[in-house]
């Protein structure tokens, strides 16, 4: 991933900079005119996973905005949505859309928001480099290592397919506050959060990444970007649905061949927070913004078609989600989604 700290030299540089304009327009008596400098403070919290995505864009905000300070913090995704919906924070990342229970608190304190897609992700399954018999999985033997009914159970990879070395089977996962958590096993066992509880769990990805690292029998799952940042240390799986292995990349999550592990990554905005200019111009910034800073640290911006809609959700105050409150939605096309939603708004007009 991309450095995050050389703006601040860049900050400082162009604090020196103005103080120093300002000192010769006030003894020039200079009647010229300037955009008014934006300030204040920006509360960001939420997924780990989008993480990497809110500090980039915070980092390069900053550079154009040295007198606003972003601060970004990730309690995982439900840990997000509780301070978000509490008021204590102004802006939320997560890895799955809102749920039910969030969007039912949200309301009970009079938090209105606005649903934000920044980019798609790839989640990642995993093992040691070490391991040698383990190229790809198909879903069905996903399900099997992940599944409740496997706590206790499956403990060794000759369990998981006939030919696998008798080798114990340690498992890193996210933790259950996290929305990659909900995510995966939606996704793989059927059901948000049906898991197997006998495993290393954690809302740090890094956590998870030393883990696996560390211990030849690993089998974890995270964020494609956290991978693409260790590759030295993990070994990636290739994925089977039933066509064949497909490792996660950006063709393969555009294309659609990567599923169901491929989903979108969001931010969530407080409405009320919208009505302070520098929350407003992060945000608009974000989406100018969130394709290319996507890439740079390793995950894939969407097509530039749902950053419009999205940008149009924004300028009309369109409070809400687009997925209805219902949580991990396995293989929706945000396109089609958003569209959708735009034309159910100009019916109702």
């Amino acid at each position: 991933m991309r450095p995050r700290y050389g703006w601040i030299a860049l900050s400082c540089a162009a604090i020196l900079s103005f103080a120093a304009c300002a000192k010769q327009a006030t003894e020039g008596e200079s009647t010229t005119t300037s955009k008014p400098t934006l300030s204040g403070t920006i509360r960001v919290d939420g997924s780990s996973t989008v993480l990497p995505i809110s500090e980039a864009i915070a980092e390069d905000f900053q550079k154009q905005n040295p007198q606003v300070q972003v601060t970004v913090g990730k309690s995982g995704t439900g840990g997000g949505f509780k301070k978000f919906a509490n008021g204590e924070i102004d802006i939320t990342g997560a890895s799955r859309p809102i749920r039910e229970e969030e969007d039912a608190l949200c309301k009970k304190n009079g938090v209105e928001y606005i649903e934000i897609p920044i980019a798609y992700d790839a989640m990642a399954v995993v093992v040691n480099p070490q391991n040698t018999w383990c190229d790809s999985l198909t879903v069905a033997e996903l399900k099997k290592i992940w599944e409740p009914a496997a706590q206790g159970k499956i403990k060794n990879w000759s369990q998981v397919r006939s030919g696998f070395p008798n080798e114990p089977l340690t498992l890193f996962g996210a933790g259950t506050d996290s929305g990659t958590f909900d995510y995966f096993t939606a996704a793989i066992v059927g059901e948000e959060k049906a898991s197997r509880g006998d495993y290393t769990a954690s809302e740090d990805d890094d956590i998870l990444v030393q883990g696996v690292s560390r211990t030849k029998g690993a089998l974890g799952y995270f964020g494609l970007a956290y991978y693409e940042n260790n590759q030295d240390k993990l070994k990636l799986v290739a994925i089977d649905n039933g066509s064949g292995p497909v490792k996660p990349s950006r063709e393969t999550v555009l294309d659609g061949t990567y599923q169901p592990l491929a989903r979108p990554l969001f931010l969530y905005v407080n409405v009320k927070a919208l009505d302070r200019p520098e929350v407003t111009e992060f945000i608009k910034f974000a989406l100018a913004n969130a394709g290319k800073l996507s890439d740079e640290v390793g995950y894939i911006g969407l097509p530039e078609q749902v950053y419009e809609l999205v940008s149009h959700r924004v300028e009309k105050r369109i409070k809400g989600s687009a997925f209805g409150a219902h949580g991990s939605q396995v293989g929706v096309k945000l396109e089609d989604l958003y569209k959708i939603e735009e034309a159910s708004e100009k019916g109702a007009q």
